[in-house]
């Protein structure tokens, strides 16, 4: 079974429930899920880390291997 259709399965088996407790487990689950995840997503540069993008960058600016912004609209017009 796929992702999308273990989804909707879940979805279905959830509009069933008439337990508040159990769904207020799952709403915990859910945003203690969520918040792991944005952790782990958004995790900060270190100052070497950032020293050394700000290098790159500078460095593709010098090399021509840059877009302008003209050229990224241009895409989605």
């Amino acid at each position: 079974m796929n992702i999308e259709s273990r989804k909707l399965q879940f979805i279905q088996e959830f509009l069933k429930l008439q337990s508040e407790e159990v769904i207020s487990k799952l709403e915990k689950i859910l945003k203690k899920e969520n918040i792991d995840s944005d952790e782990k997503v958004l995790k900060p540069m270190t100052i070497d880390e950032l020293n050394e993008r700000v290098d790159q960058s500078e460095s593709d600016f010098k090399n021509n291997r840059f877009k302008t912004s003209s050229e990224l609209l241009a895409k989605y017009e």
